[in-house]
């Protein structure tokens, strides 16, 4: 069907490194490494595609495409490790899906040349060219072998990626249609800025006319105790490894190749430099930190580890981490209470420091080595404290702030409400809004001039009042002359908003556009449409197939995660 596909090349690897298939995602068990999956199922049924029976070497081939694909366009470089299982990427759905383009592929009669793999190898290989890696030969010996890859692995995969990128182009072809009237109509719409002036009633402003009594306050913790339980919390004793005492020995560890990993680092990353600093020389700087703090954390770990060997005895008891550390000249800290979902306050430690310590009994008393941002954690039981319900006197202050915010964000809703009711009253008897504004307490804010596409308003003291989603849809919602509705946020946009409250929008006018900059960007503009547009189509397309398609695997045969829906 297909003789080439080097006359859509160029612009295919430009765009297939941002595509994501967002139409189909269902998560299930996390995945193991690669080279123990087959291992993991031993004779399992590996289920059918389209009828079409998964073989093992099917599996594992698959799998080893999905992993070389994150790591040249997702992960930049990396492959897939835990942060990239806890951001939501699962090798075994990855790797079914990608059996299932592949069948798609090969049906399509889709064929991808030697030549056409050959260059897609050569622009994949080429951004190691920076770090020093100039042949196919070390390509294979320091990128590919230390991952338990081959360089078949990386031809199969080049073919089956631009196998991929053909079919994509091929379904979703339909959507690179758009004339350029459509584009110049898509283009208004998304630029044309509007001038408009806001009305804010947030509850800051009524804070100070809330009458506060006892009784009221009583009232309002009896009706929301459950609100002020306290949770189920954990106390441990701890052994910390430091980082910042071991920043020395890291440097002098690695000073020989120190300067070599910077450089080599700093040129793989090219124009990224900036994320580490303003100029290059900054960014040295930093890279050279982050590599020696690495290794100190590799220290740390493996001080961590042999200490924790310590501790390994057929009947440990919590006191033994104090016995332990004393005779290593060590010192046992006690953390503050601290519940499962918040983790300890003073320590700059992940979700997995709850966990643990959560998990630990009088009769198992320690944990892990686990890492922390400031160093490495030997921890031990200490004690656990049950759930409760706090006495008023214990969380007066805290009620009476909650009490007062309720009550100012009534006042603030009702004065929007009342507010909107005189605006829209006065401007259909021919008032201004400005006369009308003027004759009331309110006094409206002038906002920047904005359309659809801007990202923020450069204003922060509008965007703590308003999110500024919710101020494009007022103003593209009302004709120019009009006020919008009273804007009430929902209950999670009024917790994230610094300054709570709601809003009315008074459009003045829609602003011109500037033609001579339209026309410049309407090419670029056109082309992103159209991308997009395709990417959409092939997101439809491929929703439908997986439906039908991975109906027998066990991808859509095991149990739904909560939170989660099959498309």
């Amino acid at each position: 069907m297909f003789g080439t596909i080097r006359k859509h090349q160029n612009w295919l690897w430009a765009i297939i490194i941002t595509l994501t298939i967002t139409s189909f995602v269902i998560f299930f068990s996390p995945y193991t490494r690669m080279n123990n999956a087959a291992g993991r199922r031993g004779s399992a049924n590996f289920g059918s595609i389209n009828g079409e029976r998964i073989t093992e070497q099917d599996w594992t081939t698959a799998q080893r495409d999905v992993y070389l694909r994150y790591f040249f366009f997702i992960g930049g470089g990396r492959f897939p490790d835990e942060e990239a299982k806890k951001s939501g990427w699962d090798a075994d759905r990855e790797t079914y899906q990608w059996l299932l383009l592949m069948q798609r592929a090969k049906d399509m009669g889709i064929h991808v040349s030697i030549d056409d793999a050959a260059q897609a190898a050569r622009m994949l290989t080429s951004q190691f060219e920076r770090a020093g890696i100039t042949s196919p030969t070390m390509f294979v010996e320091q990128v590919l072998q230390p991952h338990g890859f081959t360089m078949e692995d990386f031809e199969r995969f080049c073919r089956n990626q631009l196998a991929f990128q053909e079919l994509m182009y091929t379904v979703g072809l339909s959507g690179k249609l758009i004339t350029p009237a459509e584009a110049k109509e898509l283009y208004i719409r998304n630029h044309q800025e509007v001038s408009t002036a806001a009305v804010f009633f947030s509850a800051s402003n009524y804070l100070a006319s809330v009458t506060v009594t006892p009784q009221a306050i009583s009232e309002f913790f009896s009706n929301r105790m459950a609100n002020y339980r306290i949770p189920d919390r954990v106390q441990v004793d701890y052994v910390e490894f430091g980082v910042s005492n071991l920043l020395g020995q890291a440097e002098a560890a690695i000073k020989t190749n120190l300067t070599q990993a910077v450089d080599a680092n700093l040129q793989r990353l090219g124009t990224n430099y900036t994320r580490f600093g303003k100029t290059p020389e900054e960014a040295k700087t930093k890279i050279r930190e982050e590599l020696i703090r690495e290794e100190a954390i590799a220290l740390a770990k493996k001080k961590a580890s042999e200490f924790a060997m310590l501790l390994d005895t057929d009947k440990p008891k919590p006191e033994d981490l104090q016995a332990a550390a004393k005779t290593n000249g060590l010192t046992v800290k006690t953390s503050h209470p601290f519940d499962h979902q918040e983790g300890p306050t003073n320590l700059l430690v992940g979700p997995d420091f709850a966990k643990i310590a959560f998990a630990l009994t009088p009769d198992q008393p320690f944990g892990p080595p686990l890492e922390g941002r400031d160093g490495v954690y030997i921890i031990g039981f200490n004690k656990q404290i049950p759930s409760e319900v706090p006495t008023l006197d214990q969380v007066r202050d805290k009620v009476t702030a909650d009490y007062k915010f309720l009550q100012a964000l009534q006042q603030a809703y009702m004065a929007g409400n009342a507010f909107h009711t005189t605006l829209t009253n006065g401007l259909n008897q021919g008032k201004t809004f400005s006369a009308i504004s003027e004759s009331s307490p309110y006094k409206p804010v002038t906002l920047p001039p904005f359309s659809i596409g801007t990202q923020e308003l450069g204003r922060p003291d509008v965007e703590a009042r308003a999110n500024l989603n919710e101020l494009k849809q007022a103003a593209f919602s009302t004709p120019p002359g009009k006020v919008s509705a009273f804007a009430w946020p929902d209950s999670q946009t009024l917790q994230r908003l610094p300054d709570p409250g709601g809003f009315i929008l008074y459009v003045k006018e829609k602003l011109p556009i500037d033609q001579k900059q339209m026309e410049a960007d309407l090419p670029k503009f056109t082309q992103m449409v159209r991308q997009k547009r395709m990417q959409e189509a092939f997101n439809l397309w491929f929703t439908k197939e997986a439906q039908k398609g991975l109906v027998d695997t066990p991808l859509l045969q095991r149990p739904q995660q909560p939170g989660t829906a099959r498309s």
